[in-house]
């Protein structure tokens, strides 16, 4: 394959600018490109970077966009902060004057997103905060006042709701089994921060988390985050988890039942308990460093309103060399993580452009560093090249299912914003219903590129092909239930996520013309998509309305 890319390269550039309908066989050699070896998995800050970002800018060229960025450029950089810990010095607990030792993967799970040499807490007292939620819209608040500075802040997973019964007064409170951004464990990390406190950490448990506990511990103490300023960093020497008995017996130790303040906790008058005579301390060296990476941006420029923007989004991003597999592959290529919205987006791309130029401005932004927290869009989205008042919605592609054509498509975040329904009323032009995700208590909604626009109010819509079982044309509901459990059970941020010749791109066809066709009526008209009623991110678009 790495003899024949410079050819391919090289062909992509006199590639007709013409109308044409979207093609599986366009996208299935955009995907088989991109996963290839000679891309090395597209981890950010390695070669596998560089070949990415220079094969997305000729596929644009060769389509006639425009560049995206700044100052006419192609893309934007997006440096990004690098940790690793090293072997703790000291990590653990001290109840009744008695060092209780943890070790880092068993009793608790720590990282670190500062930029210093030593992660160093030294006997921070802990407070439980319950679901650690400060929602005024609902109303709900968790803190209740308490001044975190320098201390330890302990969380439940999810939101207050998830394991409400009918009477309790979280039942029904945050959407049900369905989690809100106040479930997932960035926004807790967020929030302890927001309140000065020196570390933060999440109660587990599988089903709140969605994961069990070998996923909480694969990172290996590495993380990443956007290079900030030094006074934009976060506060958190240390975040992380603790595990579930650990957790358990912590509380049991300072005379607390766990179980009883899980149920205090989806109480609004609940209010923070300090774990007295407990205190944590760690002494954890740490090695940083700051990688270059970049989007890559595109426009194609609106003819009556260009200030208005439609934004599609998807991650060029993989996972990079891993340990081998069971066949001794060590490049993890990401064939449908994301090659394959990626591919989505280019085929979009090119149908607009054999169209007249839309009213207003398109841009494609392809994202870096999704797999190592939505770092990418982030980067954007802290330093917008188009105002985020003036974004008209975000449309993002990650993941679609390859097992053929589906009698209907599946919403992610059912509830949050009308944009849903104008997905139904193109499903429907094709003859396709929207089924609801299949587990909304594990926040998808929150963890793709989108999110990154929803947290500056901006609409969003994803399709996100494992987010729930496709009612297949062939098979039916069991058969998309079957490619689902295969691809996240066998081949998800694996070597085995790579191009097969089994794949049935009917059903990627069908999604990648739904958001070509919702995107197209949003580029021809003056409406702006809204968030409905209960959305924790409706104020914030409602604040921007006059300077639209």
């Amino acid at each position: 394959m790495k003899s024949l890319l410079p050819a391919l390269l090289l062909s992509t550039l006199a590639l007709p600018v013409a109308a044409q309908d979207i093609s599986a066989e366009r996208i299935a050699g955009t995907v088989q490109t991109l996963a290839s070896d000679f891309f090395e998995g597209r981890a950010p800050g390695t070669i596998g970077e560089e070949r990415t970002v220079g094969y997305l800018i000729g596929q644009f060229q060769a389509l006639g966009l425009e560049p995206g960025g700044k100052d006419g450029s192609w893309v934007q950089a997006a440096p990004l902060l690098h940790t690793r810990l090293g072997p703790p010095r000291t990590l653990g607990v001290t109840v009744g004057g008695a060092l209780q030792a943890w070790e880092q993967g068993q009793q608790v799970y720590v990282s670190t997103r500062r930029a210093e040499d030593r992660a160093l807490i030294e006997h921070a007292p802990l407070v439980f905060v319950g679901y650690g939620v400060s929602a005024p819209e609902r109303p709900w608040d968790d803190f209740k006042g308490v001044d975190l500075k320098g201390k330890v802040a302990v969380f439940l997973v999810n939101d207050p709701d998830f394991e409400a019964t009918k009477g309790e007064a979280a039942y029904g409170r945050f959407g049900g089994k369905a989690m809100t951004y106040y479930g997932r464990w960035t926004y807790k990390y967020e929030e302890a921060s927001r309140r000065g406190a020196i570390g933060a950490l999440i109660v587990h448990d599988t089903p709140g988390a969605g994961y069990g506990w070998n996923v909480v511990v694969s990172p290996q103490g590495e993380n990443y985050d956007n290079v900030r300023a030094a006074g934009e960093q976060t506060s958190l020497a240390l975040q992380g988890w603790i595990e579930g008995e650990a957790a358990a017996k912590l509380f049991a130790d300072v005379g607390l039942d766990l179980a009883a303040q899980r149920k205090a906790a989806r109480r609004p008058d609940f209010r923070p308990v300090t774990l007295k005579g407990a205190t944590f301390s760690a002494d954890i060296p740490v090695t940083h460093e700051v990688v270059q990476s970049h989007n890559v941006l595109a426009k194609i420029r609106g003819s009556e309103r260009p200030d208005e923007i439609v934004f599609y989004g998807a991650h060029w991003d993989a996972y990079g060399k891993g340990p081998a597999d069971a066949h001794g592959k060590t490049i993890r290529g990401g064939a449908n993580d994301d090659a394959l919205g990626v591919a989505g987006l280019l085929e979009i791309a090119r149908t607009f452009k054999a169209l007249p130029p839309p009213q207003r401005s398109i841009v494609f932004g392809l994202w870096t560093a999704e797999e190592r927290g939505l770092l990418g869009s982030e980067a954007y989205t802290l330093d917008p090249v188009y105002p985020m008042d003036k974004t008209v919605a975000n449309l993002t592609i990650d993941i679609l299912q390859t097992a053929g054509k589906a009698r209907d498509v599946i919403l992610v975040g059912a509830g949050q914003g009308t944009l849903e329904d104008d997905l139904a009323k193109y499903a429907r032009a094709q003859g396709r219903t929207v089924t609801p995700e299949s587990l909304p208590e594990r926040g998808l909604f929150y963890r793709a590129d989108h999110f990154s626009f929803a947290k500056r109010g901006v609409p969003v819509l994803l399709l996100m092909g494992i987010a729930g079982a496709s009612d297949l044309v062939e098979g039916g509901r069991a058969a998309g239930q079957k490619w689902v459990d295969d691809y996240t059970g066998k081949c998800y941020h694996q070597p085995c996520d790579a191009w097969s010749q089994d794949w049935n791109l009917a059903g990627a066809v069908q999604d990648i013309g739904l958001m070509f066709d919702l995107g197209h009526d949003l580029a021809n008209s003056s409406r702006w998509p809204e968030w409905k009623a209960g959305s924790e991110f409706k104020a914030l678009r409602e604040r921007s309305a006059s300077r639209r």
